[in-house]
């Protein structure tokens, strides 16, 4: 991070001195304490940290869906790039993952409850103040998902959503939506991308929903990620396993040459490949196996066998 610095003053006329001694002190200070901090960071954040490598916009006026386990399209991503993404928070493991962020300077994007959000408002600040995006993931994450609820009575947990991430970050958050369970229909998706919102699935996730150890999630991420080589990666920072694996996490990604990818909104086109001919997805068949004959499966998707399958309103 580049600090300003400050200047000498040039010398004011004495009459105009000691009105004006309180503003000069508080620039020295200010300055002071912003080449302290800049050197801390460098101190943290040396060569042998992940860090961020690049920064991809997503276009914010022209919505799209993205993430090869429900959509056919992804973000075009070089090999051995990585989009961390986190959903469910702010919670209480949620420090403990923003720490391990800093101290490898990695930035992400974390998809926020709305309701979470309302309670944990300071939690909401600090992720947007150390640099990562802040989306939505709904005001109450209904267990039934918002697939089963009636179109308007999906639309409304969406903006009530929307309005208290807005509201506890005290700015508009980003324009990216991911939807519980990934549990979409095309008319959500449709309103979503009208209004310039991009909706995100994942490449692969770390089911980090399931019992298991850190050392075991950390070992099934790292090995789903060796056989994708790429792609958008799906955490929940309301975890307590994935904020114990993530500092060997993110230190293993440094160490099997991977690099960190940013997303932000912006202006510039969002740079999108499209899946092979024989892309199927990933959690069609679980949405259509775990929440019954109610969950219609979407047009735009096909039957397909799936990594271990979250439970209902987990992702």
């Amino acid at each position: 991070m580049i600090f300003p610095t400050t200047k000498r003053p040039q010398a004011p006329a004495a009459a105009a001195l000691q009105p004006n001694l309180a503003v000069v002190l508080a620039s020295l200070f200010a300055g002071l304490f912003a080449a302290q901090s800049g050197a801390a960071e460098e101190r943290t954040c040396g060569p042998d940290a992940l860090g961020t490598s690049r920064t991809i916009e997503i276009d914010r006026s022209k919505g799209t869906a993205i993430g090869l386990q429900s959509y056919p399209r992804t973000l075009d991503l070089h090999d051995h790039e990585v989009v961390l993404t986190f959903d469910d928070g702010p919670a209480a493991p949620t420090p403990q993952v923003l720490d391990a962020l800093a101290k490898e300077c990695a930035r992400v994007t974390f998809f926020l409850i709305g309701r979470n959000a309302e309670s944990l408002p300071a939690l909401v600040k600090r992720a947007a103040a150390e640099g990562h995006t802040i989306g939505h993931h709904s005001y109450s994450h209904p267990d039934k998902t918002l697939r089963l609820m009636s179109e308007d009575a999906a639309k409304a947990d969406i903006e009530k959503g929307i309005a208290a991430v807005d509201k506890a970050l005290g700015a508009k958050a980003a324009p990216f939506f991911r939807f519980p369970g990934f549990a979409d229909t095309p008319e959500l998706v449709a309103d979503l991308t009208s209004r310039g919102y991009t909706v995100f699935g994942s490449d692969l996730w770390a089911s980090d929903w399931s019992k298991m150890t850190p050392k075991a999630e950390l070992d099934l991420v790292l090995s789903r990620l060796e056989k994708n080589r790429k792609g958008i990666v799906l955490f929940h920072d309301s975890q307590a396993i994935t904020a114990q694996m993530l500092p060997e996490f993110l230190r293993e990604l440094k160490t099997r040459g991977y690099s960190l990818v940013h997303i932000r909104p912006g202006d510039a086109p969002t740079p999108i490949a499209a899946a092979g001919a024989d892309w199927t997805s990933t959690t069609e068949p679980i949405i259509a196996k775990t929440l019954g004959p109610k969950a219609k499966l979407a047009p735009h998707e096909h039957d397909h066998g799936a990594q271990e399958a979250p439970k209902s309103g987990d992702p």
